[in-house]
C-alpha cells in the first residue's frame, strides 16, 4: 500500500462503498455522517456504518481510494450538544463518492463540471452542497445514483 494521507473529513460506509464527506470546519460533516447513520436505522438506507469522523486517512491502492479512521478517533463521532460519542465503526472501506459541504461551486441545477474530484490520483463522483442547505435529501438521491447497485 502507498503511504496514507490524513485529511479533514468524515466517512460513512453506505452499502459496499464509503461516502467521503469534506468541507470547512463547522460545515456539518459530523452532522451529515450521523444523519446517514440514523437514516439507515430508519430503513431509508439499506446499510450505513461510521468509518471516520473529523480526520480520515486516505490512500490509493490498486486504482481505488481506501479510507480508514485516524487511530485516536476510531469509533468516535461528535454529536453537537452531546459531545463525543462512541459507536460501531468500520476500520477500512473503499470510497465510492465524495460530498463537499459548503462548496462555493454548488449550483441549483448543476452541469457536469465539478461532478468529479481527484484524491490521491483516484477520480470519484462528487456532489457539491452549498452552505445553508440541508444536505441529507440531495445526498440520499446522490447515493442512490452513485453507490447503490443498479
Amino acid at each position: 500500500m502507498n503511504r496514507s494521507a490524513t485529511i479533514h473529513a468524515s466517512a460513512v460506509l453506505v452499502g459496499r462503498r464509503a461516502l467521503l464527506i469534506q468541507g470547512p470546519s463547522g460545515s456539518g460533516k459530523s452532522q451529515l455522517a450521523l444523519a446517514l447513520l440514523q437514516a439507515a436505522g430508519r430503513g431509508a438506507l439499506a446499510f450505513a456504518r461510521l468509518v471516520a469522523d473529523d480526520r480520515a486517512h486516505v490512500e490509493a491502492h490498486h486504482g481505488r481510494l481506501l479510507v480508514r479512521p485516524a487511530a485516536a478517533l476510531a469509533g468516535l463521532i461528535e454529536v453537537r450538544g452531546l459531545g463525543i460519542r462512541r459507536m460501531l465503526h468500520e476500520p477500512l472501506a473503499m470510497v465510492g463518492a465524495v460530498v463537499e459541504l459548503g462548496a462555493n461551486d454548488a449550483e441549483r441545477l448543476p452541469s457536469n463540471a465539478g461532478a468529479s474530484v481527484t484524491i490521491e490520483g483516484i477520480t470519484l463522483p462528487r456532489l457539491a452542497v452549498a452552505a445553508g442547505i440541508d444536505p441529507l435529501p440531495p445526498v440520499c438521491s446522490f447515493l442512490q445514483a452513485t453507490l447503490e447497485p443498479a
